[in-house]
């Protein structure tokens, strides 16, 4: 494999900052506890991800490939599901020094004072709002008084659409109704009459719409174009600690995200090789080639993009109303090319 040269100035210029600084069925037949690099004098950090989320393939691929040894990391990478209770969970106990996780996930923790400072971001999309043909559902706004099936009341995908529904007009919470089923028979609940919608992640969530369904909105459409869906955050301690680790991080992590943009095929195969995903090569291709992975912001690009999302969850009533964005956005980022 060869890799593209992915440099700071490479990195703020992708971010368009110039000189400013998911249950899956997974058998995982290879440990991804420790690099495939030889240590040697690499910085060891402990990085949380979600294995079963098809969308964090490019940090395996990075990690077993060399691309964050080149940036001078021994990554350990530590496993989470897709609920991001169980990522705040390894950074608090400190089983990880950082974690890559939804935005909109991060922000009420962070409002509590939980001690993670967001970096970086590493692509859009990855979750879809599906429903059927046979439905007579053609919009956002004719879900009220539908029920949305989902994989957990605190799944990633119920928290990016809650904003999709807000933003059209709907009460998340009073004009819809969202009820838990196993991720792998959402789309058989749907068949059965029990919900007339899904909001689930990738890669679930696209084969369900390769077999059929419908895709009312994902986050990379409407209110979520152009904008970031996971982000990298890191302790704060380890930002005072040792601030060129993380700058090292958030450069390994740009790199294997513009390289999956651009190769897409191998990383899908690579995935499929190592955790034999109930997906098929053509459609993991597919679903990974068709996310955001060019959109990874740093810096003011960061800071922007965290004030939309606060304002979106003072819509809906997560976050205080008396908070600044701005002044909260600026708290818990930071630039670590500053």
């Amino acid at each position: 494999m060869s890799t593209p040269s992915f440099s700071r100035r490479t990195l703020l210029r992708t971010a368009g900052i110039a000189g400013a600084g998911l249950s899956l069925g997974v058998a995982g037949s290879r440990s991804f506890a420790q690099s495939a690099a030889p240590k040697g004098n690499l910085r060891t950090l402990k990085l949380a991800w979600s294995q079963s989320s098809s969308c964090h393939a490019p940090l395996a691929f990075g990690q077993q490939t060399g691309i964050f040894a080149k940036h001078g990391l021994n990554i350990e990478l530590q496993n989470f599901s897709a609920s991001h209770t169980e990522l705040l969970t390894l950074i608090a106990t400190g089983k990880a020094d950082a974690g890559i996780g939804l935005l909109q996930g991060w922000l009420k923790p962070l409002e509590q004072g939980f001690d993670v400072k967001l970096v970086a971001g590493t692509h859009g999309g990855c979750m879809r709002l599906l429903t059927t043909a046979q439905s007579g559902i053609a919009d956002v706004k004719d879900l009220k008084g539908k029920t949305i099936a989902v994989a957990a009341l605190t799944s990633p995908a119920k928290e990016a659409f809650v904003i999709t529904l807000a933003r059209a007009g709907l009460d998340p919470e009073k004009d819809v109704d969202w009820k838990v089923f196993p991720g792998d028979l959402l789309s058989l609940a749907v068949s059965k009459g029990e919900a007339q919608a899904i909001a689930h992640y990738d890669p679930e969530a696209f084969r369900f719409r390769k077999e059929g369904f419908v895709e009312l909105a994902s986050n990379q459409t409407g209110h979520y174009e152009h904008r970031v869906c996971c982000v990298v955050g890191a302790t704060a301690s380890l930002l005072k600690t040792d601030k060129p680790a993380v700058r090292a991080l958030v450069e390994a992590v740009a790199e294997v995200h513009q390289y999956t943009a651009q190769h897409p095929n191998e990383i899908a195969r690579y995935y499929l090789d190592a955790f034999k995903p109930k997906i098929s090569f053509e459609d993991l291709s597919e679903q990974l080639a068709s996310l955001a992975y060019h959109h990874h912001p740093v810096g003011e690009a960061l800071q922007r993009e965290l004030v939309t999302a606060i304002d979106d969850l003072k819509l809906v009533r997560v976050l205080r109303q008396s908070t600044d964005a701005k002044a909260f956005a600026e708290q818990i980022s930071a630039n670590v090319f500053a």
